[in-house]
């Protein structure tokens, strides 16, 4: 079976910018969201991914993904029926580790997010200081969530 065993963190600062390898736009839409398990199809605007990820226990969960056509997932977006994130993923090199920084657009624009896959629950490793608050656990910043409740609705 396909593991994630990710960490996620709001993003305190923009120190982390100078250190990003490469960038690229992400658009995903959700298929089904139906407690803790979601289909998604993502495309960079190049290649395009089907993943199915299940329900999560802690910093793990079940994650099946292909890569399909990307005229395929292009139609795939249109049935998500507005359940859209779009962002730009930005990939930050940090003491051994590849830092994913999301940079939401559109309804959920002012959200900066880092994760880290790890291939261990107890792996240790090294927080940058632009790192904030810790949101792995906090359903609302799952991207499944943030395609039915944008961050630009939330009250703050």
């Amino acid at each position: 079976m396909g593991v994630e065993i990710e960490r996620k963190f709001l993003v305190a600062d923009d120190s982390w910018r100078g250190l990003a390898a490469a960038s690229h736009p992400l658009r995903q839409g959700y298929l089904a969201v139906d407690g803790g398990i979601t289909v998604r199809v993502r495309t960079d605007g190049q290649r395009a991914w089907l993943t199915v990820k299940g329900r999560g226990e802690g910093i793990r969960r079940p994650e099946f993904e292909y890569e399909i056509p990307a005229n395929e997932a292009d139609d795939m977006l249109a049935l998500c029926r507005g359940r859209l994130v779009e962002k730009t993923r930005h990939l930050v090199e940090w003491h051994g580790h590849r830092w994913e920084v999301d940079e939401f657009r559109g309804a959920n624009a002012g959200l900066t997010v880092a994760e880290l896959e790890l291939d261990d629950d107890t792996e240790v490793f090294s927080k940058p200081a632009w790192l904030g608050e810790e949101v792995t656990t906090d359903p609302r910043y799952l991207n499944a969530s943030l395609a039915v409740h944008p961050f630009g609705s939330w009250e703050r």
